[in-house]
């Protein structure tokens, strides 16, 4: 979900930002340059917001019980302030580049088949209703 949220959020913000790159002038019709732009720094702003979530869910997947039989996290709270404490902010964003190459391909894909889709959705549904 906070893939979705960083996705989409920054996507239309940053396609007003890179229309002025490529000379673009209607949001509507923007050149494959600006969507793909677009898409690249959604899917860093995604990377950014959901990868300290995905580390604390993977942590808390992988742990296994300490020698005396406790297991190191508590709950989400608990494994965020400890990796924070610990290891400090930065551990939040570790294997940024392996995760950021992944996310990349994919959010470009989905936001630029969105772009492709848009306009055919607006006529088959919209010009109906009016």
């Amino acid at each position: 979900m906070s893939i979705s949220v960083g996705q989409l959020s920054c996507y239309d913000q940053a396609k007003s930002v890179t229309m002025k790159w490529f000379g673009d002038t209607d949001p509507n019709h923007v050149s494959m340059p600006t969507q793909m732009a677009s898409a690249c720094i959604a899917g860093f702003a995604a990377s950014v917001l959901s990868l300290p979530i995905d580390l604390i869910k993977c942590r808390l997947q992988d742990m296994t019980p300490l020698p005396d039989g406790t297991m190191p996290y508590r709950g989400l709270a608990d494994c965020a302030s400890k990796v924070l404490r610990k290891e400090g902010v930065l551990a939040f964003w570790t294997g940024f580049g392996p995760y950021f190459a992944r996310l990349a391909p994919s959010s470009t894909i989905i936001l630029i088949t969105i772009e492709q889709i848009r306009p055919l959705y607006r006529q088959a549904f919209y010009e109906i209703q009016h």
